[in-house]
């Protein structure tokens, strides 16, 4: 038989007062991951994970904005137009821009172009005014051939899960440092990206590999993608996924971009 409570009504009233005062303010916390995910393919680390140790912030040095180099493909600059851009759909593409700066909008927007091997410069600001947190801060993304995504977000003092903050390769590997600028100032990213090979019967070759510095500090060395990326969850690879355009993502948290260029590689001409 169960032991009654033998404490005052206004007691308990207190303590389960108290109870739900934890789990409204639990349920109130930044996303800083998931326990329930699928592992990622080497089994250490589930997509997500909210046990994976967030990588050491450093400040990086001075800004300098990168012009483009005359062989370079200009899809975002001073006198740029975005003629060259679309929805995935196809329509014109929706977001606003002044000056050569580019203000997320509405849906997710692609180069017309498609590209495989190629370097990438990128330069992005997200708000200086902070509004919200973890992954309702900043964010928006840059996928590589359409499906690998190098993570944009407000990571200046933002916790969130680790595959998840700025510069990661979203859902699979954090940066090797935190290199994240204060809100609303320009940043940076300089990609080199190998698009995945596929055999004649449409067997992975060799994977999408990346090197990336984030506001010049490197982030990562020529790490491979387990396959596209999708939220929670790692996309197996398909040969369309050899070749594809940029896209940028609207994830309903405005972010700035300017002076957007590439260079196509030897192996893509």
């Amino acid at each position: 038989m169960a032991r009654k409570d033998r404490r005052p009504v206004w007691l308990l009233a207190a303590a389960l007062l108290g109870t739900v005062a934890m789990i409204s303010a639990q349920s109130q916390q930044p996303n800083l991951g998931y326990d329930d995910t699928p592992f990622q393919p080497d089994g250490k680390w589930r997509v997500h994970d909210v046990r994976r140790p967030a990588p050491q912030s450093v400040t990086p040095g001075l800004f300098v904005s990168a012009p483009p180099p005359k062989d370079a493909v200009i899809l975002l600059g001073d006198g740029a137009d975005l003629s060259g851009w679309q929805t995935d759909a196809g329509a014109p593409a929706p977001w606003p821009m002044a000056a050569g700066v580019l203000q997320t909008g509405k849906g997710i927007i692609r180069t017309k172009a498609e590209f495989s091997d190629i370097q990438l410069h990128v330069e992005f600001a997200t708000p200086s005014t902070v509004v919200g947190s973890s992954q309702d801060r900043g964010n928006s993304g840059v996928f590589l051939s359409g499906v690998f995504e190098i993570q944009v977000l407000d990571s200046f003092e933002n916790p969130t899960y680790a595959d998840g903050q700025a510069s990661a390769m979203y859902g699979q590997y954090p940066p090797l440092v935190n290199a994240s600028r204060r809100p609303g100032e320009w940043q940076s990213y300089d990609i080199a990206f190998t698009a995945p090979r596929f055999n004649s019967a449409g067997e992975l070759s060799s994977p999408a590999v990346v090197t990336a510095f984030h506001n010049g500090v490197l982030v990562h060395h020529a790490r491979s993608f387990w396959g596209g990326t999708a939220h929670r969850r790692i996309l197996p690879y398909k040969p369309d996924m050899a070749r594809g355009p940029i896209r940028l993502q609207d994830h309903g948290n405005p972010v700035r971009y300017r002076n957007i260029w590439l260079r196509s590689l030897i192996s893509d001409k």
